[in-house]
């Protein structure tokens, strides 16, 4: 499975990892996720890196979380998805 049909498929939240998280971190992502969704620059040739990293930014500030609960849980996720975990 490609990373980025994890994405399109929605399929992480439903996931294991998703919900071991607690509730603070759940709304976190929940939100990074809408975000990025909502972000057409990431679909039309911008810096999809720079532009994930500054969502993932502006939500943990908004949340008041440190940005690795972010990282940490994509990376959680994705070792998940791909079967690795």
């Amino acid at each position: 499975m490609k990373i980025s049909n994890l994405f399109e498929n929605k399929k992480l939240v439903n996931s294991k990892t998703f919900v071991g998280l607690p509730p603070l971190h759940k709304e976190a992502v929940t939100d990074f996720f809408k975000v990025v969704e909502k972000d057409q620059g990431l679909r039309h040739g911008k810096n999809i890196v720079m532009n994930v990293e500054e969502e993932i930014d502006k939500v943990a500030d908004f949340h008041e979380i440190n940005t690795s609960v972010i990282y940490d849980y994509i990376e959680a996720e994705t070792e998940e998805q791909l079967g690795e975990k």
